[in-house]
């Protein structure tokens, strides 16, 4: 008699980058695919970080905030099943700090770089949601725009493939629904 050797076929977890603007709709839309797809999302540290120490992150923290996103999207993973979905990512911060502080730091701007290419895919919320004061984390419409155009800039300068997601939260997620068909054919 034989032995017969059993090997699982198991999939492997692909990440999916939620990137946008302040009041894009990233943390609902990182969720609600979370749902859709019965797996776990990662929300955006700098979130907690503003709630926590009650105030943003000076330029110094930048890195700190693009660090700590990174090892809470390593938690998750082995949580996650087929998708695991990203609200934000250091590019995001990399973004940001070279908005409000005139150029990040180059280990933050060497971690965004080196980063990207973790992700499946990358979608771009659009700036289509009303905006909404958030405490300390949001600053107007204006900065919205501004960071969104930015991010867009960005993506295309470092030949980011990307997909801008638009409308309504459900008409997000048949959209995301739809183009992730195509990464598991």
């Amino acid at each position: 008699m034989s032995a017969v050797t059993s090997t699982s076929s198991v999939k492997q977890v692909q990440k999916i980058a939620i990137l946008g603007a302040e009041s894009s709709g990233k943390s609902a839309l990182a969720e609600a695919l979370a749902s859709f797809y019965h797996t776990v999302w990662v929300p955006e540290y700098l979130r907690e970080f503003v709630e926590v120490q009650g105030r943003v992150p000076k330029a110094e923290e930048q890195l700190l905030i693009a660090k700590t996103q990174i090892q809470r999207e390593d938690e998750a993973l082995p949580r996650a099943s087929g998708w695991l979905f990203c609200d934000t990512t250091p590019l995001m911060t990399e973004i940001y700090s070279d908005y409000y502080f005139d150029g990040g730091e180059s280990a933050l701007i060497g971690l965004a770089s080196s980063h990207a290419s973790r992700y499946a895919f990358t979608l771009v919320t659009a700036p289509d949601f009303p905006w909404e004061a958030d405490g300390l984390q949001r600053e107007s419409p204006a900065v919205r725009q501004a960071i969104h155009q930015c991010l867009l800039d960005v993506l295309e300068e470092r030949e980011i493939p990307h997909m801008l997601i638009e409308g309504s939260l459900q008409e997000r997620v048949n959209q995301v629904d739809f183009a992730l068909s195509f990464l598991t054919q």
